[in-house]
């Protein structure tokens, strides 16, 4: 998919939800995310492998208030409210995300559900909230593609 393709698919509020993060779509995303205003973030899980750093991580790159208390509550709850960065909508990009869905799989499937949770929540409003899982290998190819 070219970059053009993610300026009319990202602003598709019913499409969005959580999907594989294609091969060399990155900078072509980010250029569609910025130029429809959207908030994108990108989440290092290189060296995540449990629950605890998976939500340190989220809680830093999406720069969560104060009172995220670094469970699957306060999680959904900030994923759901992100008035602190108010946009048109939302790009989050986990990175690398192989270890910890390898050494954590049942919280990484957990952390997935409360993101696509997010992304039903953000739909009800015409949000779109988009969650992009990149992998090193075909380790999670039970995502769908993004296309």
């Amino acid at each position: 998919m070219h970059a053009p393709a993610y300026h009319t698919l990202l602003p598709r509020a019913e499409r969005a939800g959580i999907y594989h993060m294609p091969l060399a779509a990155d900078l072509a995303l980010e250029e569609a995310a910025e130029s429809l205003d959207y908030s994108m973030h990108r989440v290092d899980l290189a060296r995540v492998t449990t629950k605890e750093a998976f939500l340190e991580a989220i809680g830093k790159a999406l720069d969560f208030p104060d009172w995220y208390g670094h469970n699957w509550d306060a999680l959904a709850d900030c994923l759901t409210d992100l008035s602190w960065m108010a946009a048109d909508g939302y790009v989050v990009v986990l990175e690398y995300a192989d270890a910890f869905a390898s050494a954590a799989p049942t919280d990484f499937a957990t952390a997935l559900s409360i993101f696509q949770d997010a992304a039903d929540t953000w739909r009800e409003d015409g949000v779109p909230f988009w969650t992009l899982v990149g992998t090193a290998s075909d380790g999670l190819d039970w995502l769908q593609e993004l296309a």
